[in-house]
């Protein structure tokens, strides 16, 4: 080798050393944080449920457990229609109810004969969660059981031991012959048993299975993972945070006390109200999942087949839970053919149309972007990082900044009537007030928020400029921006 290349090859790992060794060090975490099973979760975004079962054919919601498995006889059920429908809507996962209140199982479990196993479908040898599970698999869908821990059908089911060992005997059947399960949901309600007895499910144990035999499944419910935001409209709360204050109720497993604290709103914004003094309270990474059916009921009923939510309202929908910061969980339910109905098929595939249409054209991609304060004025947080609309990268200040402006210079002038915020949410959550102002003459506010996280959209009348900026002026920790977005909806 030449004294030339030699020096030359010197000089640049001299350089690389000296670069790496000066490179600004990303802001840390601010804890709780999600974990990767989290993130990933939070990432799908919008996702599907199908309640299926007895019910669907005694056109009831709830169903009392005596019903004959005779009657359930899908004879044109077909998974991979389900899974097709689902695709062209842009989901990402379905959640199927393998057992609902009435006890019917859509597998044959061997711990009972209240399963479709006594059914005429496929005479009686058939697995409609293997079905559906080999499907989604197929078809690059993500998948999850719902299973009821009421069980109207079982007669030990009030027998508090008996009873929680039968269903953490059936839990195991759905997570270990099924492949990967991506989330399991339970609800929480409860009745009394045969015995006259309120049942006391023993949430820790069923817990236990899950993280035994599906350790990258997250939990609905009042358990670690996700939480339900309260309502089943679909609509989370203009402020809701991730983060959230572990509860007397959460430790003891105590549903109803848990849930009611969200549907009344209680710490919707504790998170930030409190980090003063963060010993006070312990926290926990929390997300909440919104779920609702297109239709007025859970199950199938003929005659609400004029009465899926309209296009409108279901854009509403979407920007109020996955433009809040949640995950967007859409019922489906199938009919007594065993298919998605072609009308709420349509229906999706029109809010899946509607949804391409507003976010095709980033009208603040590659924008030229300025900020008040840049992590040591390194490249790696430059603002140019938030409008490249990767979800690596992101826009930084200081550790001591809390208060910054980020600003987008268009070019020419630009018609928009909706923004896109995203924090790099591997990081937690930090931003809870800010406002979007664009220059005309002067500064003018067009929106404002409070919580960004994973997501925030946020809808306003057309703003035609050339400048706009995101004016953060309260944070829990010095301010990271994944994506700023301006985009143009389209007319209904």
């Amino acid at each position: 080798m030449s004294l030339y290349r030699f020096l030359f090859r010197f000089f640049v790992l001299y350089m690389w050393i000296g670069i790496s060794a000066f490179a600004a060090e990303a802001p840390k975490p601010l804890f709780p944080i999600p974990s990767q099973a989290q993130l990933a979760w939070q990432e799908l975004e919008y996702i599907a449920f199908a309640h299926f079962g007895v019910n669907t054919f005694t056109n009831r919601e709830w169903g009392n457990g005596n019903e004959d498995p005779a009657i359930f006889n899908p004879t044109e059920f077909d998974a991979k229609q389900w899974v097709q429908v689902l695709n062209d809507a842009g989901m990402k996962m379905l959640i199927l109810t393998a057992k609902h209140h009435d006890g019917f199982c859509l597998w044959p479990s061997q711990y009972t004969d209240h399963s479709v196993k006594k059914s005429p479908w496929r005479n009686g040898k058939g697995d409609m969660v293997r079905e559906v599970a080999d499907a989604c698999r197929e078809g690059g869908l993500k998948f999850g059981v719902y299973l009821s821990p009421w069980d109207r059908n079982q007669p030990s089911y009030g027998n508090s031991p008996v009873y929680n060992q039968f269903f953490r005997n059936q839990l195991m059947e759905l997570l270990t012959n099924y492949g990967e399960i991506t989330e399991v949901w339970f609800d929480g309600a409860c009745g009394e048993g045969p015995n006259g007895k309120r049942q006391v499910y023993d949430w820790d144990s069923y817990y236990t299975v899950v993280r035994r035999l599906q350790p990258q499944a997250l939990i609905f419910g009042c358990g670690p993972d996700i939480r339900w935001v309260g309502n089943e409209s679909g609509v989370a709360r203009e402020t809701e945070w991730s983060v959230q204050v572990v509860t007397p109720e959460i430790r003891k497993r105590q549903w109803g006390e848990h849930q009611n604290g969200f549907v009344n709103g209680k710490g919707a914004d504790f998170a930030h109200r409190t980090a003063i003094n963060p010993k006070k309270h312990e926290f926990m990474w929390y997300p909440a999942e919104c779920d609702v059916s297109i239709r007025p009921g859970w199950f199938y009923h003929p005659d609400q087949d004029d009465k899926v939510k309209s296009l409108e309202h279901l854009v509403d929908i979407y920007f109020k839970s996955v433009g809040r910061n949640g995950v967007l969980l859409l019922n489906l339910p199938p009919d007594k053919r065993g298919l998605i109905h072609e009308n709420d098929a349509q229906r999706l595939r029109e809010l899946r149309a509607f949804l391409d249409e507003t976010f095709k054209t980033d009208l603040a991609l590659d924008a030229t972007a300025t900020a008040s304060n840049g992590r040591d004025n390194h490249p790696y947080f430059d603002p140019k990082q938030a409008v490249d609309s990767s979800r690596h990268t992101y826009w930084a200040t200081d550790d001591s900044v809390t208060n910054a402006v980020l600003e987008l210079h268009l070019g020419d002038v630009k018609q928009f009537n909706c923004c896109l915020l995203q924090e790099p949410i591997a990081l937690g959550q930090r931003v809870y007030e800010y406002s979007l102002q664009y220059w005309v003459g002067g500064w003018q506010k067009f929106a404002r928020g409070t919580t960004i996280g994973y997501k925030r959209l946020h809808r306003f009348p057309d703003v035609k400029a050339a400048r706009v900026r995101l004016v953060i002026s309260g944070t829990r920790a010095c301010p990271a921006i994944q994506n700023f977005g301006l985009f143009q909806m389209p007319e209904f």
